[in-house]
């Protein structure tokens, strides 16, 4: 990318300073949406989706609560929480198959065993593109969403897809 303000040319595409300036580029290779769809994908917050009220565990319970949580509610994942009620992982329904099936004793075992620490999270404000991007590029179906650390949603793939479906219909 070449910086307009120097015109240093070995800056990598997408950098956010110039190598020689220190020029902020970050405005500079933005992308343009070339359709509705892509321009409510990067206008649109995540808070339009209305994000589900998380369902939650505590790091200290063991999976067989977990498991049951997910199955009362009808849910993939549930997110835990330290004792401040902080996020501090996320537990799916992928890692139930991935790393507890045929496990011996399982259901007594905590949850901090087989949970995801430090999972990719959004905030209400954030653009869908930027969740849709973190979900692509993890691989994740659930992207718990934060406010000052705490969990106050959850949103996946599936609701995305609605939103997406919906503008489809309304043009």
């Amino acid at each position: 990318m070449i910086c307009p303000l120097c015109g240093h040319k070995g800056n990598l595409p997408g950098a956010d300073w110039c190598l020689w300036c220190q020029f902020d580029l970050s405005a500079v290779d933005r992308p343009v949406p070339s359709d509705r769809i892509e321009h409510s994908l990067m206008s649109d917050s995540v808070s339009v989706l209305g994000p589900r009220v998380p369902v939650t565990v505590s790091d200290t319970a063991d999976i067989g609560i977990a498991v049951r949580s997910m199955i009362d509610r009808q849910v993939g994942a549930v997110l835990v929480t330290d004792a401040s009620g902080r996020l501090v992982g996320i537990l799916t329904e992928r890692d139930f198959l991935t790393k507890v099936a045929g496990s011996a004793d399982f259901a007594s075992r905590p949850v901090a065993a087989f949970m995801t620490r430090h999972p990719e999270t959004v905030r209400l404000a954030d653009p869908l593109a930027f969740a849709l991007g973190k979900m692509a590029g993890g691989g994740y179906r659930h992207l718990p969403v934060v406010a000052d650390g705490k969990p106050v949603g959850v949103v996946s793939v599936r609701d995305i897809l609605r939103y997406i479906v919906g503008l489809c219909r309304e043009g």
